[in-house]
């Protein structure tokens, strides 16, 4: 057994269009079930309007601006009414935004007494038209980004300029912040054409030193496991060898968007710091 915290640091809600109504109550006892002593609470806040094209997409992706106040009140009362049993924190996974920084500085600023924690993430490049998910479908990502870039490793590339500018955006907030799913770009990587693995190596080396000297940690992200056309952590374990050795701070998160997701990779996270 390790000693490290057993804290599902990257969570979702009824408040996420693309993922499960059920209310936080049942993520929560799960992961007392499972033993946590600590649950970060990390919604997608809403995003500027008209940022992706497909409209039905746009409502998926995020809340609309007026619910923001509503999930902020439904965090904080899951906090309270769990005091004393699991530490609950209030936080929000915020996404780099190309071009709309001022968008993201407003939710901080408005939330800053409230937010315990940022999960920061980049889902979202410029491509065909506008811009698009990295995430979506594998199929989106071809006629979109792949085409656009024409090349995997183009694609990749920006991917990891946009995770650069991410850190030196995130380094400045004053609160807890970590970076989502490094490479959440290998989301489709069994129905893509390969990423070369070296090309990940160098550019996520490079990030290293960015995130020590930003005090920025990384999300553990484990929901690649769940998924067929990755079947692996978003982070890759001698990435977070490298991490541990320059005290960069490492934080499980099982993206649950829905309670059985709770604690899902927990085991394979542990392991890591189990090793000699």
């Amino acid at each position: 057994m390790s000693n490290v915290m057993k804290w599902d640091g990257h969570t979702h809600t009824k408040f996420c269009y693309h993922g499960n109504d059920a209310p936080s109550e049942l993520y929560v006892d799960r992961a007392i079930e499972l033993g946590f002593t600590r649950y970060t609470i990390s919604e997608h806040p809403p995003l500027p309007a008209n940022w992706v094209q497909d409209e039905k997409l746009m409502y998926e992706l995020a809340m609309p601006s007026e619910e923001l106040p509503l999930y902020m009140a439904y965090a904080n009362s899951i906090k309270q009414q769990y005091e004393g049993k699991i530490d609950i924190v209030v936080g929000l996974e915020l996404d780099y935004l190309q071009g709309a920084l001022p968008f993201t500085e407003a939710i901080v600023e408005r939330y800053q007494q409230q937010l315990e924690d940022v999960v920061y993430s980049v889902h979202y490049l410029p491509g065909k038209d506008g811009m698009y998910c990295v995430d979506f479908t594998a199929d989106d990502f071809t006629a979109n980004l792949l085409s656009y870039y024409g090349t995997m490793e183009k694609v990749v590339d920006e991917y990891y300029n946009h995770v650069e500018a991410a850190i030196a955006f995130a380094s400045k907030l004053p609160m807890r912040k970590r970076i989502g799913h490094i490479n959440l770009i290998e989301k489709f990587a069994l129905k893509l054409p390969p990423i070369d693995e070296a090309q990940i190596r160098r550019r996520l080396t490079t990030l290293l030193p960015l995130l020590q000297q930003g005090n920025v940690g990384i999300d553990v992200n484990t929901a690649g496991l769940r998924v067929p056309s990755c079947g692996k952590p978003y982070v890759p374990e001698w990435f977070m060898q490298e991490c541990m050795t320059m005290g960069i701070e490492l934080v499980y998160g099982s993206d649950a968007h829905r309670p059985e997701h709770v604690g899902s990779g927990w085991d394979w996270f542990e392991s890591q710091f189990n090793r000699s």
